[in-house]
């Protein structure tokens, strides 16, 4: 079922397909090129359920639940980054690895997250600097007893709201620290799960407080060359069903006024709402974004991601409008169910997929039939480069990355279980 590569066929058929995408206008190398230089911001929080490192006593996490009970999920940094590294060996490309606050490196010392500081995750930076990797970030405003209730950012006391604040604003020098040290912008997104379980009565109050208490966080300028600042939306979540104080229409305001980014969850939203409809309105206000790719089931569920079509539309309007350079893409799901490291890989493999497919695509041609109000020829196009042999190319170019193509690469995460994952219990 996962058999060793054919090299010879990979070839024969990598030559049929550049023949077929030249003969469209589509210069198969030149999409290579550019994909090779198109970094994903790998979450970390896949390889350990979203646990972190601080061991706390948290009655809620915050509406973050991985479900699922899949042997052999890491424990410790090192088993962490060990799995990281497996399966970037099995992804095509140079890319990144997003970190979560609550991934610190404390030597066994407790450390409130308000206290904690760039030292503390200095073994990430140190194994990033060894992996060439650049490395992203977040606050981690969620799984402590100071948000059982809900409420971090927005919260009405002044005590609990001001801890919150004070670690947003430690994580975002954490961040620049970062950017510095790996010399690679660092982008810290922010996210909170404040809201109301019931109908509120006063929703004005609580987005005052969290607009307050944002500008307290961001007060301080940070070179955007280090530090890159985003804001992360949210429709609902469990025990915020009726209310979420950071809503898509808020945070809009708020990175627009403040020149920042905002972040665009493909699970933050309504089942039938996309975010590939809405990058183009955003970038037409702000200069850059953060994606975070995920896949609802139903609801914010944070599937693994897989190639179907709204990982497709998102590839599509980040290359079809030259985005590249202006859209950060990070993923977010989190799946205890199966295999981790080959969750990261099939998720992560499928977003550099969706890219491919877009890069391959006579967008000229398209936008010349479209402007000129030839829908039928657009459309019956559209349809043709279905059939085309983008699998051909994408077994090319992971060899040519000396990455396995194909479903081979699972023999080596088979392998790694039985090797690694079996003595974690």
């Amino acid at each position: 079922m996962f058999s060793a590569p054919d090299e010879k066929r990979i070839a024969q058929g990598y030559q049929y397909a550049r023949d077929a995408y030249a003969a469209l206008g589509v210069d198969v190398d030149a999409a290579m090129a550019t994909l090779a230089g198109i970094p994903i911001s790998l979450h970390c929080w896949q390889g350990d359920d979203v646990g972190g490192f601080e061991n706390l006593s948290a009655a809620s996490g915050g509406g973050i639940q991985a479900t699922g009970n899949y042997p052999g999920k890491a424990r410790t940094p090192e088993q962490l980054r060990k799995d990281v590294e497996k399966a970037l060996s099995l992804i095509p490309g140079k890319h990144r690895l997003n970190v979560h606050a609550m991934y610190a490196e404390t030597d066994g010392k407790k450390v409130e997250r308000d206290a904690l500081e760039p030292r503390h995750f200095q073994g990430w930076i140190d194994w990033a600097r060894e992996q060439g990797l650049g490395i992203d970030f977040n606050p981690t405003c969620f799984g402590h007893p100071k948000a059982d209730d809900g409420f971090t950012l927005a919260h009405y006391d002044d005590g609990i709201r001001k801890f919150w604040i004070d670690h947003c604003i430690a994580c975002r020098k954490i961040g620049a620290a970062i950017g510095k040290a790996l010399g690679s912008t660092c982008v810290t997104n922010l996210w909170i799960p404040d809201g109301f379980k019931d109908i509120p009565v006063d929703r004005n109050k609580s987005r005052e407080i969290l607009r307050d208490a944002l500008d307290d966080v961001f007060e301080e300028d940070i070179d955007p060359t280090l530090n890159l600042d985003a804001v992360e939306s949210k429709l609902f979540g469990i025990g915020s069903e009726s209310c979420v104080i950071g809503s898509h229409e808020f945070y809009m305001g708020y990175a627009q006024s403040r020149e920042i980014l905002l972040t665009l969850d493909a699970g933050h939203f309504h089942p039938t709402e996309v975010i590939s409809d809405k990058i183009s309105s955003v970038l037409l206000f702000l200069d850059e974004i953060l994606l975070h790719v995920s896949r609802g089931v139903r609801w914010d569920s944070d599937h693994v991601v897989i190639l179907n079509d709204e990982l497709r539309a998102i590839a599509e309007e980040i290359v079809r409008n030259r985005y590249l350079d202006r859209v950060h893409i990070g993923l977010d799901f989190f799946d205890a169910s199966i295999n981790r490291i080959a969750a990261w890989v099939i998720g992560t493999r499928s977003m550099i997929k969706a890219l491919l497919i877009a890069l391959l695509e006579p967008t000229d041609k398209l936008r010349e039939l479209e402007r000129s109000g030839n829908y039928t020829a657009r459309l019956a196009l559209l349809e043709e480069l279905k059939t085309l042999p983008f699998g051909a190319v994408w077994d090319y170019y992971c060899v040519s990355r000396n990455v396995p193509p194909g479903g081979a690469w699972m023999q080596s995460v088979l392998q790694y279980e039985k090797d690694v994952l079996a003595a974690r219990g």
